[in-house]
Parts: structure tokens; C-alpha cells; sequence
């Protein structure tokens, strides 16, 4: 079985994509799709052996591709990164700005060096990834750059660092899509609601158990997303058909950035709909396969 993408085969035949935090979680996903779409996939991330196991993955499918590993936050390392892609493939037709992390706490608990930490994950090294591939490819040959921030809409209680690291990188997305538009670059964004990817098993399992059904019953749709219901998203705005948008972010979370905390509505349990998982080698969080085996989620 191969990936089940929505887009017409060989949709990106001949162009090289970078995905970063493509080792795993929503970018190993991305990175499949665009691989089964003809592409060939630069992975960058820091853990090599998510990047090696995750281009395998790919490779055994039939797809193409080749990986970097490297700290985004370091400037030097992406300037390098950078030159190395250009010297094999030449030119960088698109980038998936996906790496980043964040922790839960409140406010009140988050020392400078964790704000700091989490904001030059999200925003700092989404910043001098896609300044570098446009200044050494994109500057002279256009090219598309989608930024995945998160929903932030009304706050991100428990997570005011990735919160403002994410609202930041909205704005930016903007600025981006303005400035490198007469060099024919377009800019978007993608904003994932809660999403069934494997970010969940980086968190406390108890803890995950006592949110889970709360974020469920927050969402209109009344369920959580498939990593793949993002990366269809994401693909599609690297496309062709996507050549008059720019500068906009979208947002992919069943409904749950509407905020509808009306006492006098209430989700159906029945208002999920169809679900798209096309990723042939998705894998559910643990603690979700747990859950819901249990009737729980």
C-alpha cells in the first residue's frame, strides 16, 4: 500500500522540498506525501536516527529523498545546511517550516531560558530556515514556503511560550508574503488544531488522560485530526493550484478556534463525519490507542 493523497499523481515531478522536523510526528507525514507525489524530500532535524528511519520508510515506499541533521536555532549550521542542499539538487522549490516543541506549564512557572528556548524553536528557527533558502535559492527562482504555527486564537493557556512563538510566526508569514512576492515566492500558514500525531507521546500519559476528552468535546467536528487531514492541507498549498494565495494562514482544527463555549451548545457525539487518513504508515499515539479501546476518547 502507498500513500492515498487526494492530489494528482507526480503533482511535484522534478522539484525538491525541505521539510523540517520531518523525522517524525505531522513532518514524517508531509514528507511521505510529497515524496509519493514525485518530490524529492530534504528531511532536517536533529535526532538522525528519525531522520535515517523516517527516509527508509520513504525509500522502501518508492519515493526519493535525502536528509540533514541540525539545530535550526544555530545560523551558521542552516547557512551550511542550506549550501549542502543547493550543491546536490540545485534548487529548492519549496519549504515546510514543521520543527519545533513546546512544554506544558503556566505562566507563572516559566523560567527565561524555557520561553527563550521555545521561542527560538518555533519562531527563531522557522525564521532563518526560510530566510536562508530564499536569500540562496528562492531569491532568484521563486519558490513557496509553508509555515505550521498552531492554534493560538484567544491564547494558549498552558502554553503562553509557544502561544506567543506561534502568533509571532503568523506574523511573519505575512511580512514574508509581502516582501518576497515580486521574487515570486508565496508565503502561508497552516494552523493545526489537536491532531492524533506522535508530539502526544512526548507528554505525561496521565496527563494527556485527563485533557484528552476535554479537547475532544471543545471541537465542533468532535474528535481529534489525522496527521494527515494537515499534510493534504499543506500539499495543496504547495501546489500549483495554490498560486494566488498568499499571506494567509489556515486554520485545520474541526471548528475548535471558533470558541463556542455557549452553555446552550454542546458538540454531538455523532458530528465527527468522515475521516481522511491516506498515510498508509500512520501511527496513533499510545496513549490514545489505549483510550480508546477503553471507550474513553
Amino acid at each position: 500500500m502507498s500513500y492515498q493523497s487526494q492530489l494528482r499523481p507526480g503533482s511535484f515531478e522534478g522539484r525538491t522540498l525541505v521539510v523540517t522536523g520531518g523525522g517524525s510526528g505531522i513532518g514524517r507525514c508531509i514528507a511521505h506525501e510529497l515524496a509519493s507525489l514525485g518530490a524529492h524530500v530534504v528531511l532536517v532535524g536533529r535526532s538522525r536516527e528519525k531522520l535515517e528511519t523516517t527516509s527508509a520508510e520513504i525509500r522502501t515506499d518508492g519515493g526519493d529523498c535525502s536528509w540533514f541533521s541540525l539545530d535550526i536555532r544555530n545560523e551558521e549550521q542552516v547557512q551550511e545546511a542550506v549550501a549542502g542542499i543547493l550543491r546536490t539538487r540545485e534548487v529548492i522549490h519549496g519549504l515546510v517550516n514543521n520543527a519545533g516543541g513546546q512544554y506544558p506549564s503556566p505562566l507563572e512557572q516559566i523560567s527565561g531560558k524555557g520561553f527563550e528556548a521555545v521561542v527560538r524553536s518555533n519562531l527563531l528557527g522557522g525564521f532563518l530556515v526560510a530566510r536562508e533558502i530564499f536569500v540562496q535559492s528562492m531569491k532568484g527562482r521563486g519558490g513557496c514556503i509553508v509555515n505550521i504555527t498552531a492554534d493560538n486564537s484567544g491564547g494558549m493557556p498552558m502554553m503562553g511560550h509557544s502561544g506567543a512563538a506561534r502568533a509571532g510566526m503568523e506574523n511573519l508569514t505575512e511580512t514574508a508574503a509581502v516582501e518576497w512576492a515580486a521574487r515570486g515566492v508565496r508565503v502561508n500558514a497552516v494552523a493545526p488544531g489537536y491532531i492524533l500525531s506522535s508530539g502526544f507521546d512526548t507528554y505525561d500519559p496521565q496527563f494527556l488522560r485527563q485533557l484528552l476528552p476535554g479537547f475532544r468535546d471543545s471541537i465542533p467536528l468532535h474528535r481529534l485530526g489525522e496527521e494527515a487531514e494537515i499534510s493534504g492541507a499543506v500539499c495543496f498549498l504547495l501546489s500549483d493550484a495554490a498560486s494566488y494565495i498568499t499571506g494567509q494562514t489556515l486554520r485545520i482544527d474541526g471548528g475548535s478556534s471558533l470558541k463556542h463555549h455557549s452553555p446552550l451548545w454542546r458538540p454531538a457525539a455523532e458530528a465527527g463525519g468522515k475521516r481522511f487518513n491516506g498515510f498508509h504508515r500512520s501511527r496513533r499515539p499510545q496513549v490514545v490507542e489505549e483510550m480508546e479501546a477503553e471507550g474513553k476518547l
